[in-house]
């Protein structure tokens, strides 16, 4: 027989109603339910808004910091360059680059540039502070949605701790009542046979 046919139909707010048949189980179910869900929503949203803020303004700080520079290819890179139509132009091949920082110390480093690029072919790069190799950027707009997406999936995750926290409760006082109702019925169950 199926679970919600044993229980009787839905009522909306029923561990709220007074009842003279409410158990002391029903109340506590309905406040590890209301808990539950209001941890759930709480926990989610601020996890997720302080995710996405600390992410925000990690790339903000990274856009203000990381600046671009000229380097120079240190020697010949193989290949043939795309002008000669024998490599595709999206193709980038790792080569040595060498760069000076704005204190006049020099930096090499390994950045993909176009095949055939001869040595001294200038490459446009990004520095941080200390003159190191970053990767360009993300833009405003790209730093947005990064910083939505992990929110979300921060919050989600965040969410799901009370969330199953409190199913795991609920199935408890469900087993718990489940065997009071069996105590219950093999001390009474037996009389309801006899005649009074």
């Amino acid at each position: 027989m199926p679970l919600k046919a044993f229980r009787g139909p839905k009522v909306w707010l029923w561990r709220w109603r007074r009842n003279p048949l409410k158990r002391r189980a029903d109340v506590v179910e309905a406040w590890v339910v209301l808990g539950a869900w209001l941890l759930t929503l709480l926990l989610g949203v601020a996890a997720g808004l302080a995710a996405a803020r600390s992410v925000e303004h990690g790339l903000a700080r990274e856009r203000a910091a990381w600046r671009p520079a000229v380097a120079h290819v240190v020697e010949r890179v193989p290949g043939t360059s795309p002008a000669h139509g024998h490599v595709s132009s999206g193709e980038r091949i790792w080569a040595e680059v060498r760069w000076s920082t704005a204190d006049g110390s020099t930096h090499t480093g390994q950045v993909r540039v176009k095949p055939g690029s001869r040595a001294g072919a200038r490459v446009t790069v990004w520095t941080d502070p200390r003159g190191h190799l970053v990767g360009r950027p993300v833009t405003a707009s790209e730093a947005a949605f990064r910083a939505a997406l992990i929110g979300v999936l921060v919050g989600l995750s965040a969410a799901a701790v009370p969330f199953v926290g409190g199913l795991a409760l609920r199935g408890r006082l469900e087993r718990r009542r489940m065997e009071d109702w069996d105590t219950e019925w093999s001390r009474f169950g037996p009389q309801w046979g006899r005649m009074v």
